[in-house]
């Protein structure tokens, strides 16, 4: 593949998918910071992987498992240079915002990102409509342990909202 094929298929993957790959950040990375180190983690892992892919799966497929071990590697590395937050950090936090947030999708974000990183994958897939077989392919395990993963999941999250309905969220 040359150097302009590698850019055009690049580009066009990133404009057909940045929003499955903003959504695996958002979901493993928690400060803007870090998500934009992730962020270009992976597209440095996209870019990599593009003359290497043969078809023998979809693009989105494909990203998802680039993006999803990224996710999980980097999470890894970060944990052993773990660094306390500072107040710049979480400044964005303090900023008066005028978007209006979903309370349901951010308290959803939220319990993902708690779940181990297996687990907030096949989250993230499930909620994206892959089947058990695609995700059994995209993270390397059986489709049975997908499904039974994705029943704890369940059950985890539904005994979570009971708690925080309960205290008032």
């Amino acid at each position: 593949m040359t150097e302009t094929g590698q850019k055009q298929t690049f580009e066009t993957w990133l404009d057909l998918h940045k929003g499955l790959l903003f959504k695996i950040v958002r979901v493993y990375a928690f400060t803007p910071m870090d998500r934009d180190d992730l962020f270009q983690e992976i597209l440095i892992q996209v870019w990599r992987s593009v003359p290497s892919f043969r078809h023998e799966c979809s693009v989105t497929t494909w990203l998802y498992r680039i993006a999803l071990n990224t996710a999980i590697r980097w999470v890894t590395r970060e944990r052993k240079h773990t660094r306390s937050e500072s107040l710049d950090d979480r400044h964005h936090l303090l900023l008066d915002s005028k978007v209006e947030v979903d309370e349901l999708l951010t308290w959803l974000y939220e319990e993902i990102s708690r779940l181990d990183e297996i687990d907030r994958s096949i989250t993230l897939l499930l909620l994206d409509g892959f089947s058990y077989k695609e995700m059994a392919t995209i993270l390397g395990i059986s489709e049975s342990n997908v499904g039974v993963k994705i029943n704890r999941i369940k059950k985890q999250l539904i005994v979570r909202s009971k708690t925080q309905h309960h205290h008032g969220i």
